[in-house]
């Protein structure tokens, strides 16, 4: 079945589930896992520069014989590169390892002090070169959002965030909608470290689904976008079997319930990388 999609602020269709690529490093294994969510009616591909699998996400496309335009990518601009000239200079090494010749989706990967103004100016110059479709950010919290706002003429039109039940960021996401900001949540269901969590066995078993299925169904139904990242067939195909059920409103009551504000990536407000 074709995974449903969002209509972003542009008019652009994005599509509600992707593959997300992170730690993909192995050759063979990201283009068989790519491969294998494209032929399974995967449409949405995320990646980035730091996560050096870029020529593998460009070539499992064209080797899928799908067209191009009904294939949605994303890619990041790393902490290193930002700025306004190395931003460009960074999409152009991006797009030139993609092997494509326009990116749907560019972000800014984390905030970079005193730089990602900048960093999302050079982003709305791509947008407006038509070289990008959509042009967004990655863990920005409102304070961000509003430094760029005061900058920019096209506001993000998505904010790419750590988000799960354990994390819920509702003042966020409400922030979000008011600015007609989709977000996509990334480490969708917590790293795998929250499915033992008894409200959502609970819920597994009341639906016949996987806690997996349950989370990534929450977020549908919140209107999240999900990129849920996996290496095994098995698991890229359940991570798909959303859409043939629904979650009461009293199952989305009880997993609202489970916010802990709790992070298990780094803080936009305080992150460092040791690489």
């Amino acid at each position: 079945m074709a995974i449903p999609t969002k209509t972003l602020a542009n008019g652009v269709e994005m599509p509600y589930l992707g593959l997300g690529v992170y730690k993909m490093e192995d050759r063979e294994e990201a283009l068989n896992a790519i491969s294998t969510a494209l032929k399974l009616g995967y449409r949405a591909i995320d990646t980035a520069a730091l996560y050096n699998n870029e020529r593998e996400v460009g070539e499992a496309i064209r080797a899928s014989g799908i067209p191009r335009e009904e294939i949605f990518v994303t890619t990041k601009v790393w902490n290193s590169d930002q700025g306004y000239d190395e931003t460009l200079r960074a999409f152009e090494t991006s797009l030139q390892k993609l092997g494509l010749d326009y990116v749907d989706l560019y972000l800014t990967h984390w905030p970079v002090e005193d730089k990602f103004v900048d960093t999302y100016r050079a982003i709305e110059r791509l947008y407006e070169e038509k070289l990008i479709r959509v042009p967004g950010v990655s863990n920005h919290h409102q304070q961000h959002l509003e430094k760029i706002f005061a900058k920019a003429n096209v506001k993000p039109m998505v904010n790419q965030v750590e988000c799960h039940p354990y994390l819920q960021q509702d003042e966020l996401r409400a922030f979000c909608a008011e600015h007609n900001i989709a977000v996509t949540a990334w480490a969708p269901i917590g790293k795998g470290r929250i499915l033992d969590d008894g409200t959502l066995v609970k819920l597994a078993e009341k639906h016949g689904k996987t806690p997996a299925q349950i989370v990534l169904r929450w977020h549908y139904q919140n209107d999240t976008i999900t990129i849920p990242k996996s290496v095994r067939p098995s698991r890229i195909a359940e991570n798909m079997q959303i859409f043939d059920f629904e979650l009461s409103d009293e199952d989305m009551s009880a997993i609202k319930a489970l916010n802990k504000n709790e992070r298990f990536g780094q803080n936009p407000d305080n992150f460092h990388f040791d690489f």
